[in-house]
């Protein structure tokens, strides 16, 4: 009675003032006498009319810009996703991106397209919308720098930066003397070019650095300390260089860029005598994420605009000002980090791209037509990574290095990546660089960003050094090795228990790893330890509950999967144990791609709900993970599928395939460990070989073991498991079968053996 009272309602309110509304318009249809009402005529069709006017809509600029907004992201996201995958920074795939899209290749090969994506009126609103993505970004870059951290560790760092600032400043305008007639701009005097050229010698792209740090497990030790240390300091100076040598290209005279740089000495003692002081008191009080409101938010937000601001008007860019307001927030990891994540997401999925393509737009590869222009590329990337690599080596084996930790820290120090490419963009607007010398700096910035990670390589390689600490460690000893793999604690403390109970009579012969990755894009290098302690605070709890003895290792990476692989072939463990997640949206291809794996679909497990399948598959560990993780490592593979696993005194066995001989070894632990009633779910024929083993382990077990055939199995059976172990070629053909008992089995530990 309530829902028909209900619909009745809403259609004598919906059709009432529907009715109201349609009576108004024809009493205002008779206010138009008089009133000299053009009337719309044509001899075009209504269909002809609505193309005309879809065309018109299409070709609205706020259309363009967000056609082209879509389609950047697209093209970066897929390029940064491929360069994850090769190994390299997602920012050499974001540059490549960024040129594909410009003259270069799209604009070349499809002049049209481009044409009607990138319509030279557009630009504009590209290039404040970038410069947006610039500020926020260099906000972020300032964050990451922890100014109370530089104070302690600086002795060494500041001689390696410096030199390694020095060295490539001072070849860099002496490579600016010989190419100056032939490439720099009419009207501009050899100071201001000279100066540009050097300055985009001397920079360290610190983000992109500070991430390979962390990927190669190099944060702990003391050359990762030396390597933050030096960038942070290198991008500190250099940024003041550029500051400086802005102030002189904009005056025109040394007299005018002393009066710039006199009023930014006064901006900077303001912002660190006042400002500071201000925003950390204010930080002090909102530390917490509860704490932090809107309207403290906006003060923070209101600071970067407005010392943004001062810079420019001052003369020395904005850059300079978000850098400056980055690097004076309050020093409280915690309170930086929540910050961080408000801004870091649209700041460097949606801008920034378009910062990359507006720097491919301008980047004209075509330009370089003659093998001269060529051989003047390749002098600027040798000026550039003899003056970086070499200048920054030599400082680090002076101060007392080893050669191997020396050419390592050249390598990163000559890191490029995204702030060269902000550097080149102001040299362009600025004018003191030509089309032609911006697309060989464009270039020489990819190369040696994408030179990184193989001359890393090579020098752990020539000095016979692994790349994984942890393998070092357990290849010592001579127990059974298992290494956990958890992404979140809660699943961590399901595999511990589970090792525990099934190893806790054999505890002193049986070594164990907990390992925890984490996204690289989503760490910054100042919370590494504050992260790291809290993600395994609830582990190591558990393991003291249990007195089961566990090592931990952490580890910041790009590429999880294969690291994972890696770390378990390279220690020779015994058995690697995951969790797996049970969400639709986890895995897919596409949200790999994009960046947004809880939000976008997986094909796969779409199609099963679909067939309706899904009750059956939905703890499948066929997601693309799991699969590459099976595909890469020698050892065998458990995975667990929890379903609040409390205990493993009831676990049943399903053996359904002839090479699940395999699983006897692991029931032979749990046999000796617990007191575990086992029944084997089997096939009405069995292989004599298998039986010889069941036999053979009912006979010697002191627990209870019965056999059971896989038509007997019933829903009542299968809810009063507490465990069951199968390996994933039974669990495939399980699965195939639809057998309806599947949708209510216990937590599952499904195995994949080396051989599978």
């Amino acid at each position: 009675m309530k829902k028909l009272k209900h619909i009745l309602f809403y259609i004598s309110v919906i059709g009432g003032f529907s009715f109201l509304m349609y009576w108004i318009v024809l009493q205002g249809t008779k206010l138009e006498a008089g009133r000299m009402i053009k009337v719309a005529s044509s001899d075009k069709s209504q269909w002809s009319e609505f193309i005309d006017t879809i065309l018109v809509n299409i070709g609205h600029p706020l259309a363009i810009l967000l056609a082209q907004i879509v389609t950047i992201i697209l093209v970066v996201r897929i390029f940064a996703w491929i360069c994850v995958k090769i190994n390299q920074p997602t920012v050499v795939g974001e540059i490549i991106a960024g040129i594909i899209l410009g003259p270069s290749l799209v604009g070349m090969y499809f002049p049209e397209f481009s044409a009607v994506l990138f319509p030279v009126q557009s630009l504009g609103n590209l290039q404040f919308l970038s410069q947006i993505g610039l500020i926020l970004f260099m906000f972020i870059v300032g964050m990451e720098i922890d100014v109370t951290f530089l104070k302690d560790k600086a002795r060494d760092a500041i001689v390696i930066s410096n030199t390694s600032i020095i060295i490539p400043f001072a070849l860099g305008m002496g490579l600016a003397y010989f190419i100056y007639e032939s490439f720099a701009p009419e009207g501009v005097e050899f100071s201001s070019f000279g100066l540009f050229i050097g300055i985009a010698m001397s920079i360290t792209a610190f983000p992109v650095l500070a991430r390979i740090v962390q990927e190669r497990g190099l944060h702990k030790t003391p050359l990762g300390t030396v390597i933050i240390t030096s960038a942070a300091v290198d991008d500190i100076s250099a940024w003041s260089l550029l500051a400086a040598v802005i102030a002189i290209v904009k005056a025109g005279s040394f007299v005018s860029a002393l009066y710039i740089i006199l009023l930014a000495l006064i901006y900077v003692g303001v912002m660190i005598k006042i400002v500071s002081p201000f925003l950390k008191r204010v930080g002090e009080l909102h530390s917490s994420r509860e704490n932090l409101s809107k309207p403290i938010f906006a003060i923070f937000i209101l600071t970067l605009i407005l010392s943004a601001w001062a810079t420019e008007v001052i003369g020395i860019h904005a850059l300079f000002g978000a850098f400056m307001a980055g690097a004076i927030m309050p020093s409280n990891a915690k309170f930086r980090n929540i910050f961080i994540e408000k801004i870091e997401d649209i700041a460097l999925v949606l801008f920034l791209p378009l910062f990359f393509v507006y720097t491919g737009l301008r980047t004209e590869i075509g330009l370089l037509n003659d093998i001269y222009l060529w051989k003047v590329t390749a002098l600027i990337i040798a000026v550039a990574i003899t003056g970086k690599f070499v200048g920054s080596a030599l400082a680090a084996k002076f101060i007392g290095n080893s050669w191997k930790d020396s050419l390592t820290i050249g390598t990163l120090m000559n890191t490029r990546g995204l702030v060269e490419l902000v550097v080149l963009n102001i040299g362009y607007d600025l004018g003191v660089l030509t089309p032609q010398i911006f697309a060989m700096m464009v270039i020489m910035a990819l190369f040696t960003t994408f030179m990184t990670g193989p001359a890393l390589d090579f020098i752990n390689w020539a000095f016979k050094s692994s790349n994984t600490p942890i393998a070092e460690t357990v290849t010592k000893n001579n127990k059974f090795k298992i290494l956990i793999s958890f992404g979140k604690p809660e699943s961590g403390k399901s595999l511990i228990r589970l090792v525990s109970w099934l190893t806790k009579k054999t505890k002193s012969s049986v070594s164990i790893t907990v390992m925890h990755l984490f996204p690289s894009s989503n760490m910054h290098h100042y919370n590494l330890t504050d992260y790291e302690n809290e993600c395994f605070e609830s582990i190591l709890d558990e393991s003291q509950k249990l007195k089961q003895e566990i090592t931990t290792f952490f580890k910041v990476t790009d590429n999880i999967d294969n690291d994972i692989a890696e770390v378990a072939n390279k220690g020779n463990y015994d058995l690697l144990l995951i969790g797996i997640g049970q969400s639709i949206f986890e895995g897919s291809l596409l949200g790999k791609i994009l960046g947004f794996t809880t939000r976008i679909i997986n094909p796969d497990r779409l199609i099963m709900q679909v067939k309706g399948k899904d009750s059956l598959f939905e703890n499948s560990p066929f997601e693309e993970r799991t699969r590459l993780i099976v595909s890469k490592t020698n050892a065998p593979v458990g995975i667990l599928l929890d379903k609040g696993l409390s205990s493993t005194d009831i676990i049943c066995v399903p053996i359904v395939c002839s090479s699940d001989v395999f699983l006897i070894h692991f029931i032979q632990k749990i046999v000796v460990n617990s007191n575990s009633k086992i029944t084997f779910v089997t096939l009405k024929e069995q292989t004599e070989e298998l039986n010889k083993l069941i036999n053979s382990i009912c006979n010697a077990a002191l627990t209870q073991i019965n056999v059971l055939t896989i038509e007997h199995m019933e829903l009542d059976f299968v809810k009063n498991q507490e465990l069951m172990l199968i390996s994933l070629e039974s669990w495939k053909a399980l699965v195939e079968a639809k057998y309806e008992w599947l949708s209510d089995i216990p937590s599952t530990l499904v195995i994949a053996n080396k051989h599978e």
